[in-house]
């Protein structure tokens, strides 16, 4: 493992969740750097679902000692990752997603038709002993259905625009600058409300305000699986549903899709994701075990059927649940999904095979989870680190929250890291090396 990392570190939490977010950097030292992290717990109905709101240290790139890696346990809590506020949820928390124009805003998804806003420095923390209806600070209403899963904000500066897709098969949008009342307000009077008998569950706190969508996007048959922005767009966006269909949509030429790939893969489209280096590229994950990547030059708007991916990749065993652009490299994307693994590829790589065969394009495989890895997002502030998440409810216990980042040797220049293990060769191969020991 310390020839495979630089760092890994795993905490283990009692219930499970079905999402992980990196949140803004708090913090830094020689060392290590601070970033929150959010994730949920999903309940059995013993305790109230919740958002968890934590922080992590991350330890800077050849900082970690290669003894605390070999002595990584995939059990227990980790010294890196600690706990700072819970907030009471309605319902489970089945995505997460942030506004860059509010750092202390995150929106949810649950199994209802709403969409949450949550201001979470304003937010009561939860506590056991006192009860209250979980209140939002806004609901954004327009779905038919429930909308579990796809949820999306635009990445464009000074935008406050989000998209959802749910099983009615729509496709909204809002503005939360139709609304940012509700998310500039004075900290929470919640607490003089419960000392006036008021916080008790169905005791009288006041709804949450509302906000209708601006636009509903048709093109889709079956349920919105996600939906993704173009990086820095406020018009152009994508999505992918059951019905194996990925749509791109351009609000400005209205509300119909402007360019619509069938039959995308051969089983249901569960994720997307939109490249921020290289705005023509596109990947997908499905229900098939297969990993897409779409390069928009080559589809056709008429084109129904005739629609062809850039490349495919293989080396799943089981759907394909999350997907994502590396920030720091062109062609590396990540994906996860029920066989446990999150596999790193390199879209610069296929056609070079690993020597003694596998996958083409695989760049690094990520074999640290017990149970399906349900989300993982790359640290956009810190090159090169992952925070990944697993639900063990099946293997006998509640959620698997890693944080890692795998050895630098393995994505840089390959003369130059060869010319570096030529230089450490006695140690590899012996353990013993006078001069210099290996980083880990």
């Amino acid at each position: 493992m310390p020839y495979l990392y630089d760092w890994l570190t795993n905490h283990n939490i009692t219930w499970p969740s079905q999402c992980c977010r990196w949140g803004p950097q708090v913090g830094e030292s020689s060392t290590k750097t601070k970033h929150r992290v959010y994730l949920s717990e999903q309940t059995d109905g013993s305790a109230p679902n919740k958002l968890v709101i934590g922080t992590a240290d991350v330890v800077k790139i050849r900082v970690a000692a290669a003894e605390s890696i070999a002595s990584f346990r995939d059990n227990g809590p980790s010294r890196f990752f600690r706990i700072t506020k819970t907030i009471e949820h309605p319902g489970e928390v089945n995505k997460i997603r942030e506004l860059a124009e509010f750092p202390d805003v995150l929106l949810t998804h649950t199994d209802a038709a709403d969409v949450y806003v949550w201001n979470i420095e304003n937010q009561p923390a939860y506590k056991p002993n006192v009860l209250r209806d979980p209140t939002p600070d806004l609901v954004l209403k327009g779905h038919r259905d429930q909308a579990p899963f796809a949820l999306g904000t635009s990445s464009a500066k000074g935008s406050s625009l989000v998209a959802s897709g749910g099983r009615d098969a729509a496709v909204l949008l809002w503005d939360l600058a139709d609304h940012r009342s509700s998310l500039c307000t004075a900290p929470s009077d919640a607490e003089d409300m419960e000392a006036e008998g008021l916080g008790a569950r169905g005791g009288g706190l006041a709804a949450s305000p509302t906000l209708g969508c601006r636009a509903e996007l048709k093109g889709h048959t079956s349920q919105i699986e996600e939906v993704v922005f173009k990086p820095g767009s406020t018009a152009e966006l994508a999505s992918v549903a059951d019905d194996k269909a990925l749509i791109f949509w351009d609000t400005r030429a209205g509300a119909g899709p402007a360019t619509l790939v069938e039959d995308a893969h051969r089983d249901d489209v569960q994720c997307i994701d939109w490249s921020a280096r290289d705005e023509h590229l596109v990947v997908t994950g499905s229900g098939d075990s297969s990993v897409h990547v779409w390069d928009l030059r080559k589809l056709s708007s008429s084109g129904r059927g005739g629609n062809r991916p850039l490349h495919s990749f293989h080396g799943h065993k089981g759907s394909i649940l999350r997907v994502q652009w590396c920030p720091d490299a062109k062609d590396v994307f990540a994906s996860g999904g029920d066989d446990t693994l999150l596999n790193v590829w390199d879209l610069g790589k296929v056609g070079n095979s690993l020597q003694g065969g596998g996958p083409d394009g695989l760049l690094f495989q990520h074999c640290g989870h017990r149970s399906s890895v349900v989300d993982f997002q790359w640290n956009a502030a810190d090159p090169w680190t992952m925070l990944s998440i697993s639900d063990d409810v099946n293997v006998g216990g509640g959620g698997t929250l890693q944080m890692w980042r795998m050895n630098d040797l393995i994505y840089r220049p390959e003369a130059e890291a060869l010319r570096e293990l030529e230089e450490h060769k006695d140690f590899i191969l012996t353990g013993r090396e006078s001069d210099q020991p290996m980083l880990a």
